[in-house]
C-alpha cells in the first residue's frame, strides 16, 4: 500500500490527484490524522496499515519563522517527526521518499556552478539545519529509501511564488513589484516531481540521494527577478530589481543554490526545462 504523508501541502496534493487519476491504490494523512512527531501514534498507525511506499512530504518550510519563534517547531517536524517515520518504516520493511531542500548546502558557490549530490551539506539556517537533520535519520534508520533534493517548488496547489506573483498583479495597488535579483537557482514544479517520485518506485534505481528541480540551459542563471519576469511576462506590471541586502530579513539566503540534476538523468528521467514546466501548468490552470 502506498501512504502519502502531507496531503494537504503542495506536493501532497499533487500526488494524491495523480493517484486518483491512475486509479493507483493509496493512503494519504494530514497534520490531524497523523501527527508525525508523536512517535506512539506513528507506530501505531504503521502497525495497522503497514504502508510498502511512504511518499514522505510533510514538513515544516517557513524559513523566516524556523530562524526565530518556531525554531523548535521546525526541528519537531523536519527532524523528529522524520525520525519517527523512517523507524516506523523499517519496522514494516517499507521503501521511503523523503523530500529535503537546496538549503542544506551554504549557497556560497559561484554563478555557473551547481551543487552535486555527494558535495558537503552546510546549511546557513535553522531551516535547513532541520532538514539536515532529517536526511540524516532516514539513512541512519532505512534500509530502502530515496532522499530528493529540490528547490524553488512551484504548483497549483498551494501558495508558492508562482501564485505571489500571480496575485500581486491582479492587485491594482501593487503599481510596482520589486524582486530580489542577486539569488540564484532553479525552479520545480510539483508535477514534475510527483512523476520523479513514482519513476524512482517503478524503475527502482540504486538507493540514495538525488537532485530534482526542472532543467535549464546549461549557460542559464536564473534569478527569482529573472522566474518572476517569465511568470508575468503577459501582464501589464512594472518589475524592479531588488538586492538581497534591501530585504528586511535576518535570515541568510543562498547565493547560489542551483542543484545538479546529472544523477537524476543518469537514470532515464526525462526532467522538461522550468519553462516548458510553467506553460503547462499555466495551460492546465487556464483549462485548456
Amino acid at each position: 500500500m502506498n501512504l502519502i504523508i502531507g496531503k494537504n501541502g503542495l506536493l501532497g496534493r499533487e500526488l494524491c490527484l495523480r493517484f486518483d487519476r491512475e486509479k493507483i491504490p493509496y493512503l494519504a494523512t494530514g497534520s490531524h490524522e497523523l501527527d508525525i512527531t508523536d512517535k506512539v501514534a506513528v507506530d501505531a498507525y504503521f502497525s495497522r496499515h503497514k504502508p510498502q511506499i511512504i511518499y514522505l512530504c510533510a514538513g515544516y518550510t517557513a524559513v523566516e519563522k524556523a530562524e526565530q519563534e518556531e525554531r523548535h517547531l521546525a526541528e519537531q517536524v523536519n527532524a523528529v517527526g522524520t525520525e519517527n517515520i523512517a523507524q516506523a518504516a523499517e519496522n514494516v520493511g517499507a521503501l521511503l521518499l523523503y523530500v529535503s531542500t537546496d538549503y542544506v548546502f551554504s549557497g556560497n558557490l559561484e554563478l555557473g556552478k551547481e551543487w552535486e549530490v555527494d558535495d558537503v551539506p552546510h546549511p546557513q539556517t535553522h531551516y535547513g539545519y532541520t532538514q539536515l537533520l532529517g536526511e540524516n535519520a532516514v539513512q541512519k534508520n532505512t534500509t530502502k529509501h530515496y532522499i530528493i533534493r529540490t528547490s524553488w517548488l512551484f504548483g497549483c496547489y498551494g501558495n508558492n511564488f508562482v501564485s505571489t506573483m500571480k496575485n500581486k498583479a491582479k492587485n491594482k495597488d501593487d503599481q510596482v513589484i520589486m524582486v530580489v535579483n542577486d539569488q540564484f537557482g532553479c525552479p520545480t514544479w510539483t508535477r514534475t516531481l510527483a512523476d520523479f517520485m513514482i519513476y524512482l518506485v517503478q524503475h527502482k534505481p540504486k538507493y540514495g540521494i538525488y537532485h530534482l528541480s526542472n532543467a535549464k540551459v546549461e549557460v542559464e542563471n536564473i534569478s527569482w527577478f529573472k522566474f518572476a519576469k517569465y511568470i508575468l511576462r503577459q501582464e501589464e506590471v512594472k518589475l524592479l530589481p531588488l538586492a538581497t541586502v534591501e530585504l528586511a530579513s535576518n535570515v541568510k539566503r543562498p547565493y547560489n543554490s542551483t542543484l545538479s540534476i546529472k544523477k537524476t538523468e543518469a537514470i532515464g528521467f526525462s526532467v522538461p526545462t522550468w519553462q516548458e514546466a510553467l506553460n503547462t501548468m499555466q495551460r492546465l490552470e487556464n483549462g485548456e
